[in-house]
């Protein structure tokens, strides 16, 4: 009974870990394309469109909680990708 438990977790531990994985690509691609001018309407922009209405619903509420470091510096995603690593480490 044990075993079979265990061989039916087995993806959805996969599925976690690669949900995971891929919002933790999302962080990064949010992170490094705001740091390029972008023009609405341009494919970039578009990109990052998608990747934030991906994000936001998780980073928003921290961004509420935690200011800017010196009114610019946003530690919300360095948070949430430290606590994505976390449960990687225990699921994973």
């Amino acid at each position: 009974m044990v075993g079979e438990v265990m061989v039916a977790a087995s993806p959805i531990r996969g599925a976690v870990c690669t949900v995971l994985w891929i919002y933790t690509l999302c962080i990064f691609g949010t992170i490094i394309l705001s740091w390029f001018p972008l023009q609405p309407g341009g494919a970039g922009y578009s990109v990052w469109r998608g990747l934030r209405k991906v994000t936001d619903p998780v980073l928003l509420p921290l961004r509420r909680l935690i200011p800017p470091v010196g009114g610019v510096f946003d530690l919300s995603p360095i948070i949430v990708l430290i606590l994505i690593r976390i449960i990687q480490s225990q699921v994973c």
